[in-house]
């Protein structure tokens, strides 16, 4: 997480300085860990889980230390009562004796803390049953089985129902505990405020008084023992009157064939009521042949009946159908006429149905995608119902999709608008740009190593060079102001900031998205050391000098706003624009986008700012931050897609100083050299600004340079880069190799987990080279992608049932060559390991998508059938009413009790009254996850209880399957 999981996070600045490090989390990698306690006896319990397709199975068992003390080196051991037989494992060494499976540490996963739990799998064939084994045993000491907790459904609303304002909605739920335990109670929420409470069964609650709007229902059952769960989600809306109700809200018809969607009343009427229905606007090749008039009675009012739609033999585009009836509000659906053979497109409709769908909970009041649908959900975001620039960008190359395969581009000019109003911090956010000095872009302070050594002292005497491109920016655009998006944003204002657009620190009260910051200390600071910060300090919240004094040692501190950018989702955002744009030119409908692609080249333009050298020193053996000499022109420029940038200045705009910075480091998972290739070479894409054209030709030269030193042995994508050691400009350790004088980093931005890890990086990176690779045919390109692809394809296993297992963690060792660019080297030193297997859909998407442009451009069948094979595995085995997804153990939210560093003395409070100081920790700086529904589940834990399973809809993961599906359509169907 990842976004993380997802973990991804990066960071703000702050004052007219500079900021310290700005670092994030993959959406889909979190750590695990805590501080062993004295030698105690071992205490241990394993969940057991299997994939099984009938003659064979996979076995995931996740080894949870239960004791006060750290496992130093494991064994595993249990027995099957059948003829199973174990074929191959991972994440240990594997053994089979009679009946006896044996499981011993790898070198990498020796080490369980206290609480921390690690996960080890195998594969087996097996005949007749497969009973999961009863017992199981660590160095000899047998486990205590882990109390599994109640499994509670919510029977009562369905999911999509319609009811009226005033209208009474029943709510009921079913609840079963385990392991000999009784059922206590069923609490009701909506989102996350409680409704009711029953303490027998039938368990049932009317909740009235529900607001007009979409609301996401969650019934939680608690056992005797006092473990609980909760329901998955389920959406419905309330609607300001008597409507009708049509379902699906978007359907996909194929050339010469019919389909169906049905229509019900939402309330009961007094009398007959009919309901007509009929094409109001669109492709008149899609025609009504059934259900035009539909009667529903006092009796039958709530009993769907069918409206047929047919689709003739050669058109393509979408129709809307209107249902209406008298006294009560319309229902309307979207019917696209598909190819005869695009059912990936139907697919592609079908599930952009489901996340667009209200009342599933992907979105807010605004329009915004939400990080999940599921609140309780620490990655990048530490709340579900934050969200970050990626998720925006997502949504902008979701809406690209829908207008390719309906013809309808006003969802992709909206998606941007919404992004712009919510997401680009407008001129009152950003109000003493007019001030800021190219010259003198930001005051250098070094960053350090462990959150406990902040604040970190502020030194004027490191010159910083001038900013090269500020000058011809605001002479392109006519304005100081940046324009680009910030990287994180409390959309329910959760936390109570109130920095909604134009404000600062309106407080609990305002009830718009709120610009927040986390991450601030250094390369080791996990989400789970963080301390939130507002995006404009005005000092109402924190301590006396808001939270400025504990990221910056400074004599004093003035009011000041900051924001932060992450380069991999502006960047999204133009590969967005760039397939929206070629798409409805095809169409013969460019105009119709043409004032959005305006503004993507635009924040393509500001976008250079990524390509700097954070202080704007010169690229190359910067060692020392007074010995590295500032750069001059464009020789602080690396050209390649850094970890952020980021901008700032004083509240008061009589103070009369602003600041930007850039970043020396650089990730192989944020490049994106279809964005550079759009920005250089397409006409309507092309930046205004005298040099910006140019840059983004020579940053994709640079990009496909940097994959080919990365790549490992095997074929792998390594870390990075950077032209600051340790973002301080310290000495690298003697051997270091370099790409064009940047030092080579491992794990470049953060440690905690490490970022090199996280296979995503992997998926999404080569999915931009594979695109690049299909429009451009960049022979380049497709050197990195035939080694990539043969070394993926080899740790890819798709089973017999469709489930499959993708790589998940990394494990690096060795180093490039040094970067030569006429004979580069073949980089036999350098070598990855995976670690471990996932079959995380969001990341399997991404991949499914490298597969697909690359197989389309190179002929490469087994990548085409990988490809077909994935989507197919996910479709047909998890699916569910939001979308698709897969359960998660979450051996990590041990963490939720982790030490926030807060130096002693320090004290001050969030905008809810929390307290900060020298004791807080994550959660007690977020007392509001106590009132999440899902809380127990991590309380529980906390205590020695199982290791909690959530089952989480990402919107970058339900939009990545979405988008796989309609480019597999486009390119191989």
């Amino acid at each position: 997480m990842h976004s993380g999981h997802r973990p991804r996070r990066r960071t703000a600045r702050r004052l007219w300085t500079a900021a310290l490090a700005a670092l994030a989390l993959p959406l889909t990698m979190l750590g695990t860990g805590s501080t062993p306690a004295q030698a105690a006896a071992l205490q241990c319990s394993v969940d057991y889980r299997t994939n099984d397709w009938g003659s064979g199975f996979t076995a995931e068992l996740t080894l949870t230390n239960r004791g006060s003390d750290a496992i130093d080196g494991w064994t595993l051991s249990y027995a099957y009562a059948g003829d199973q037989k174990l074929t191959n494992g991972w994440n240990g060494t594997w053994s089979q004796s009679g009946r006896t499976v044996t499981v011993k540490n790898a070198s990498y996963n020796a080490r369980i803390a206290a609480g921390a739990a690690v996960s080890t799998g195998g594969q087996f064939t097996y005949s007749g049953t497969n009973a999961a084994p009863t017992s199981f045993s660590v160095n000899g000491t047998v486990c205590a089985g882990a109390h599994q907790p109640p499994i509670t459904v919510l029977t009562s609303p369905q999911a999509g129902a319609v009811y009226s304002q005033g209208e009474a909605v029943p709510l009921a739920a079913t609840a079963a505990a385990a392991d000999g335990a009784t059922i206590s109670k069923v609490e009701f929420y909506d989102d996350t405020t409680l409704l009711g409470t029953d303490t027998s069964a039938p368990y049932t609650y009317s909740a009235s008084g529900l607001t007009v709007g979409s609301h996401s229902l969650v019934a939680k059952g608690y056992d005797s023992t006092g473990a609980a769960a909760d329901s998955t989600p389920v959406g419905i809306t309330i609607a300001s009157g008597p409507t009708v109700v049509a379902t699906p809200a978007q359907l996909g018809v194929q050339q010469g064939k019919s389909g169906t969607y049905e229509v019900k009343l939402s309330k009961q009427p007094a009398a007959n009521v009919t309901v007509t229905t009929s094409r109001a606007s669109g492709n008149t090749g899609l025609t009504l042949t059934g259900g035009a008039s539909l009667t529903f009675t006092p009796s039958n009012w709530s009993t769907a009946q069918k409206v047929t739609v047919a689709a003739d033999a050669s058109g393509t585009g979408s129709a809307v159908f209107e249902s209406t009836a008298p006294g009560h509000g319309k229902a309307t659906v979207t019917v696209t006429q598909l190819a005869a053979a695009k059912d990936y497109d139907a697919r592609f409709l079908e599930l952009y149905g489901k996340i667009t769908d209200p009342a599933n909970g992907y979105f807010s009041p605004e329009g915004i995608p939400y990080h999940s649908v599921e609140t309780l959900i620490v990655e990048a975001p530490d709340h579900g119902h934050e969200t970050t620039s990626e998720a925006y960008s997502y949504l902008l190359w979701l809406q690209a999709m829908y207008g390719k395969v309906t013809g309808d581009w006003s969802r992709f000019n909206n998606a941007w608008e919404i992004m712009e109003t919510y997401m680009i911090p407008t001129h009152a956010d950003q109000p003493t740009n007019s001030a800021y000095n190219a010259s003198k872009p930001a005051t250098y302070a070094p960053e350090l190593d462990t959150p406990n050594e902040y604040p970190a002292k502020l030194d004027g005497s490191v010159a910083a060079g001038p900013d090269p491109i500020a000058g011809e920016l605001k002479s392109a655009y006519g304005t100081d102001d940046v324009y680009g998006m910030h990287w994180l944003q409390d959309v329910d204002n959760t936390y109570g900031y109130g920095n909604s657009p134009g404000k600062c620190e309106a407080g609990p009260s305002d009830t718009g998205p709120s610009y927040i910051n986390t991450f601030q200390r250094g390369a080791q600071e996990s989400v789970w050391e963080t301390v939130p910060q507002p995006t404009c300090d005005a000092f109402k919240y924190g301590g006396k000098n808001g939270y400025l004094d504990l990221f910056t040692g400074d004599a004093s501190y003035a009011k000041q706003w900051k924001f932060t950018n992450a380069p991999d989702a502006d960047a999204r955002a133009v590969q967005a624009a760039y397939w929206a744009d070629k798409w409805a030119e095809e169409q013969g409908k460019g105009d119709e986008i043409a004032g959005t692609l305006d503004k993507a080249a635009k924040m393509g333009d500001y976008l250079r700012y990524a390509m700097f050298d954070k202080y704007f020193k010169k690229v190359g053996n910067c060692v020392g931050p007074s010995s590295c000499p500032a750069g001059t022109g464009k020789d602080s420029s690396h050209y390649l897609l850094s970890w952020y940038y980021a901008w700032g200045g004083a509240v008061d705009t009589s103070a009369g100083w602003a600041w930007r910075i850039g970043s020396s480091h650089t990730h192989g998972g944020y490049q994106n050299p279809l964005a550079a290739y759009a920005l250089s070479t397409y006409a309507d894409l092309k930046p205004k600004s005298a040099t910006g054209a140019s840059d983004w030709a020579k940053s994709l030269d640079r990009q496909i340079e940097f994959y080919r030193w990365l790549q490992s042995d095997e074929g792998a994508i390594a870390g990075g880069a950077t032209n600051s050691w340790a973002g301080r400009y310290a000495v690298p350790p003697a051997g270091t190799p370099t790409f064009y004088g940047m030092y080579y980093d491992e794990k470049p931005v953060y440690h905690d987990p490490p970022s090199n890890q996280w296979f995503g990086f992997q998926a999404w990176s080569m999915e931009r080279v594979a695109e690049y690779y299909q429009q451009s045919g960049d022979a380049r390109a497709k050197e990195v992608l035939d080694k990539w692809v043969d070394w993926a394809l080899s740790e890819t296993t798709v089973n017999p049932d469709g489930s499959f297992r993708i790589p998940s963690t990394l494990q690096w060792s060795g180093k490039p060559d040094t970067w030569n660019a006429s004979t580069p080297g073949d980089n036999g030193d350098l070598h990855v390991t995976v670690v471990d297997y996932t079959n995380d859909v969001g990341v399997a998407a991404a991949y499914a998508k490298t597969l697909t442009y690359y197989a389309d451009r190179s002929g490469d069948t087994e990548a085409a059938a990988t490809a077909k094979a994935l989507l197919d595995g996910m479709w047909e085995n998890n699916q569910d009413a939001l979308g698709i997804a897969v359960p998660e153990t979450r051996a990590d939210y041990n963490r939720f009790d982790d030490p926030v560093y807060v130096p002693n003395g320090w004290t001050g409070t969030m905008p809810n009254g929390d307290r900060i100081d020298a004791s807080s920790t994550f959660s007690s700086i977020r007392s509001f996850y106590q009132d999440d529904p899902a809380w127990s589940k991590i309380e529980s834990y906390l205590q020695g209880g199982a290791v909690p399973t959530f089952t989480y809809h990402r919107f970058w993961a339900q939009a990545d399957i979405a988008l796989a599906m309609g480019s597999y359509a486009e390119l191989l169907e």
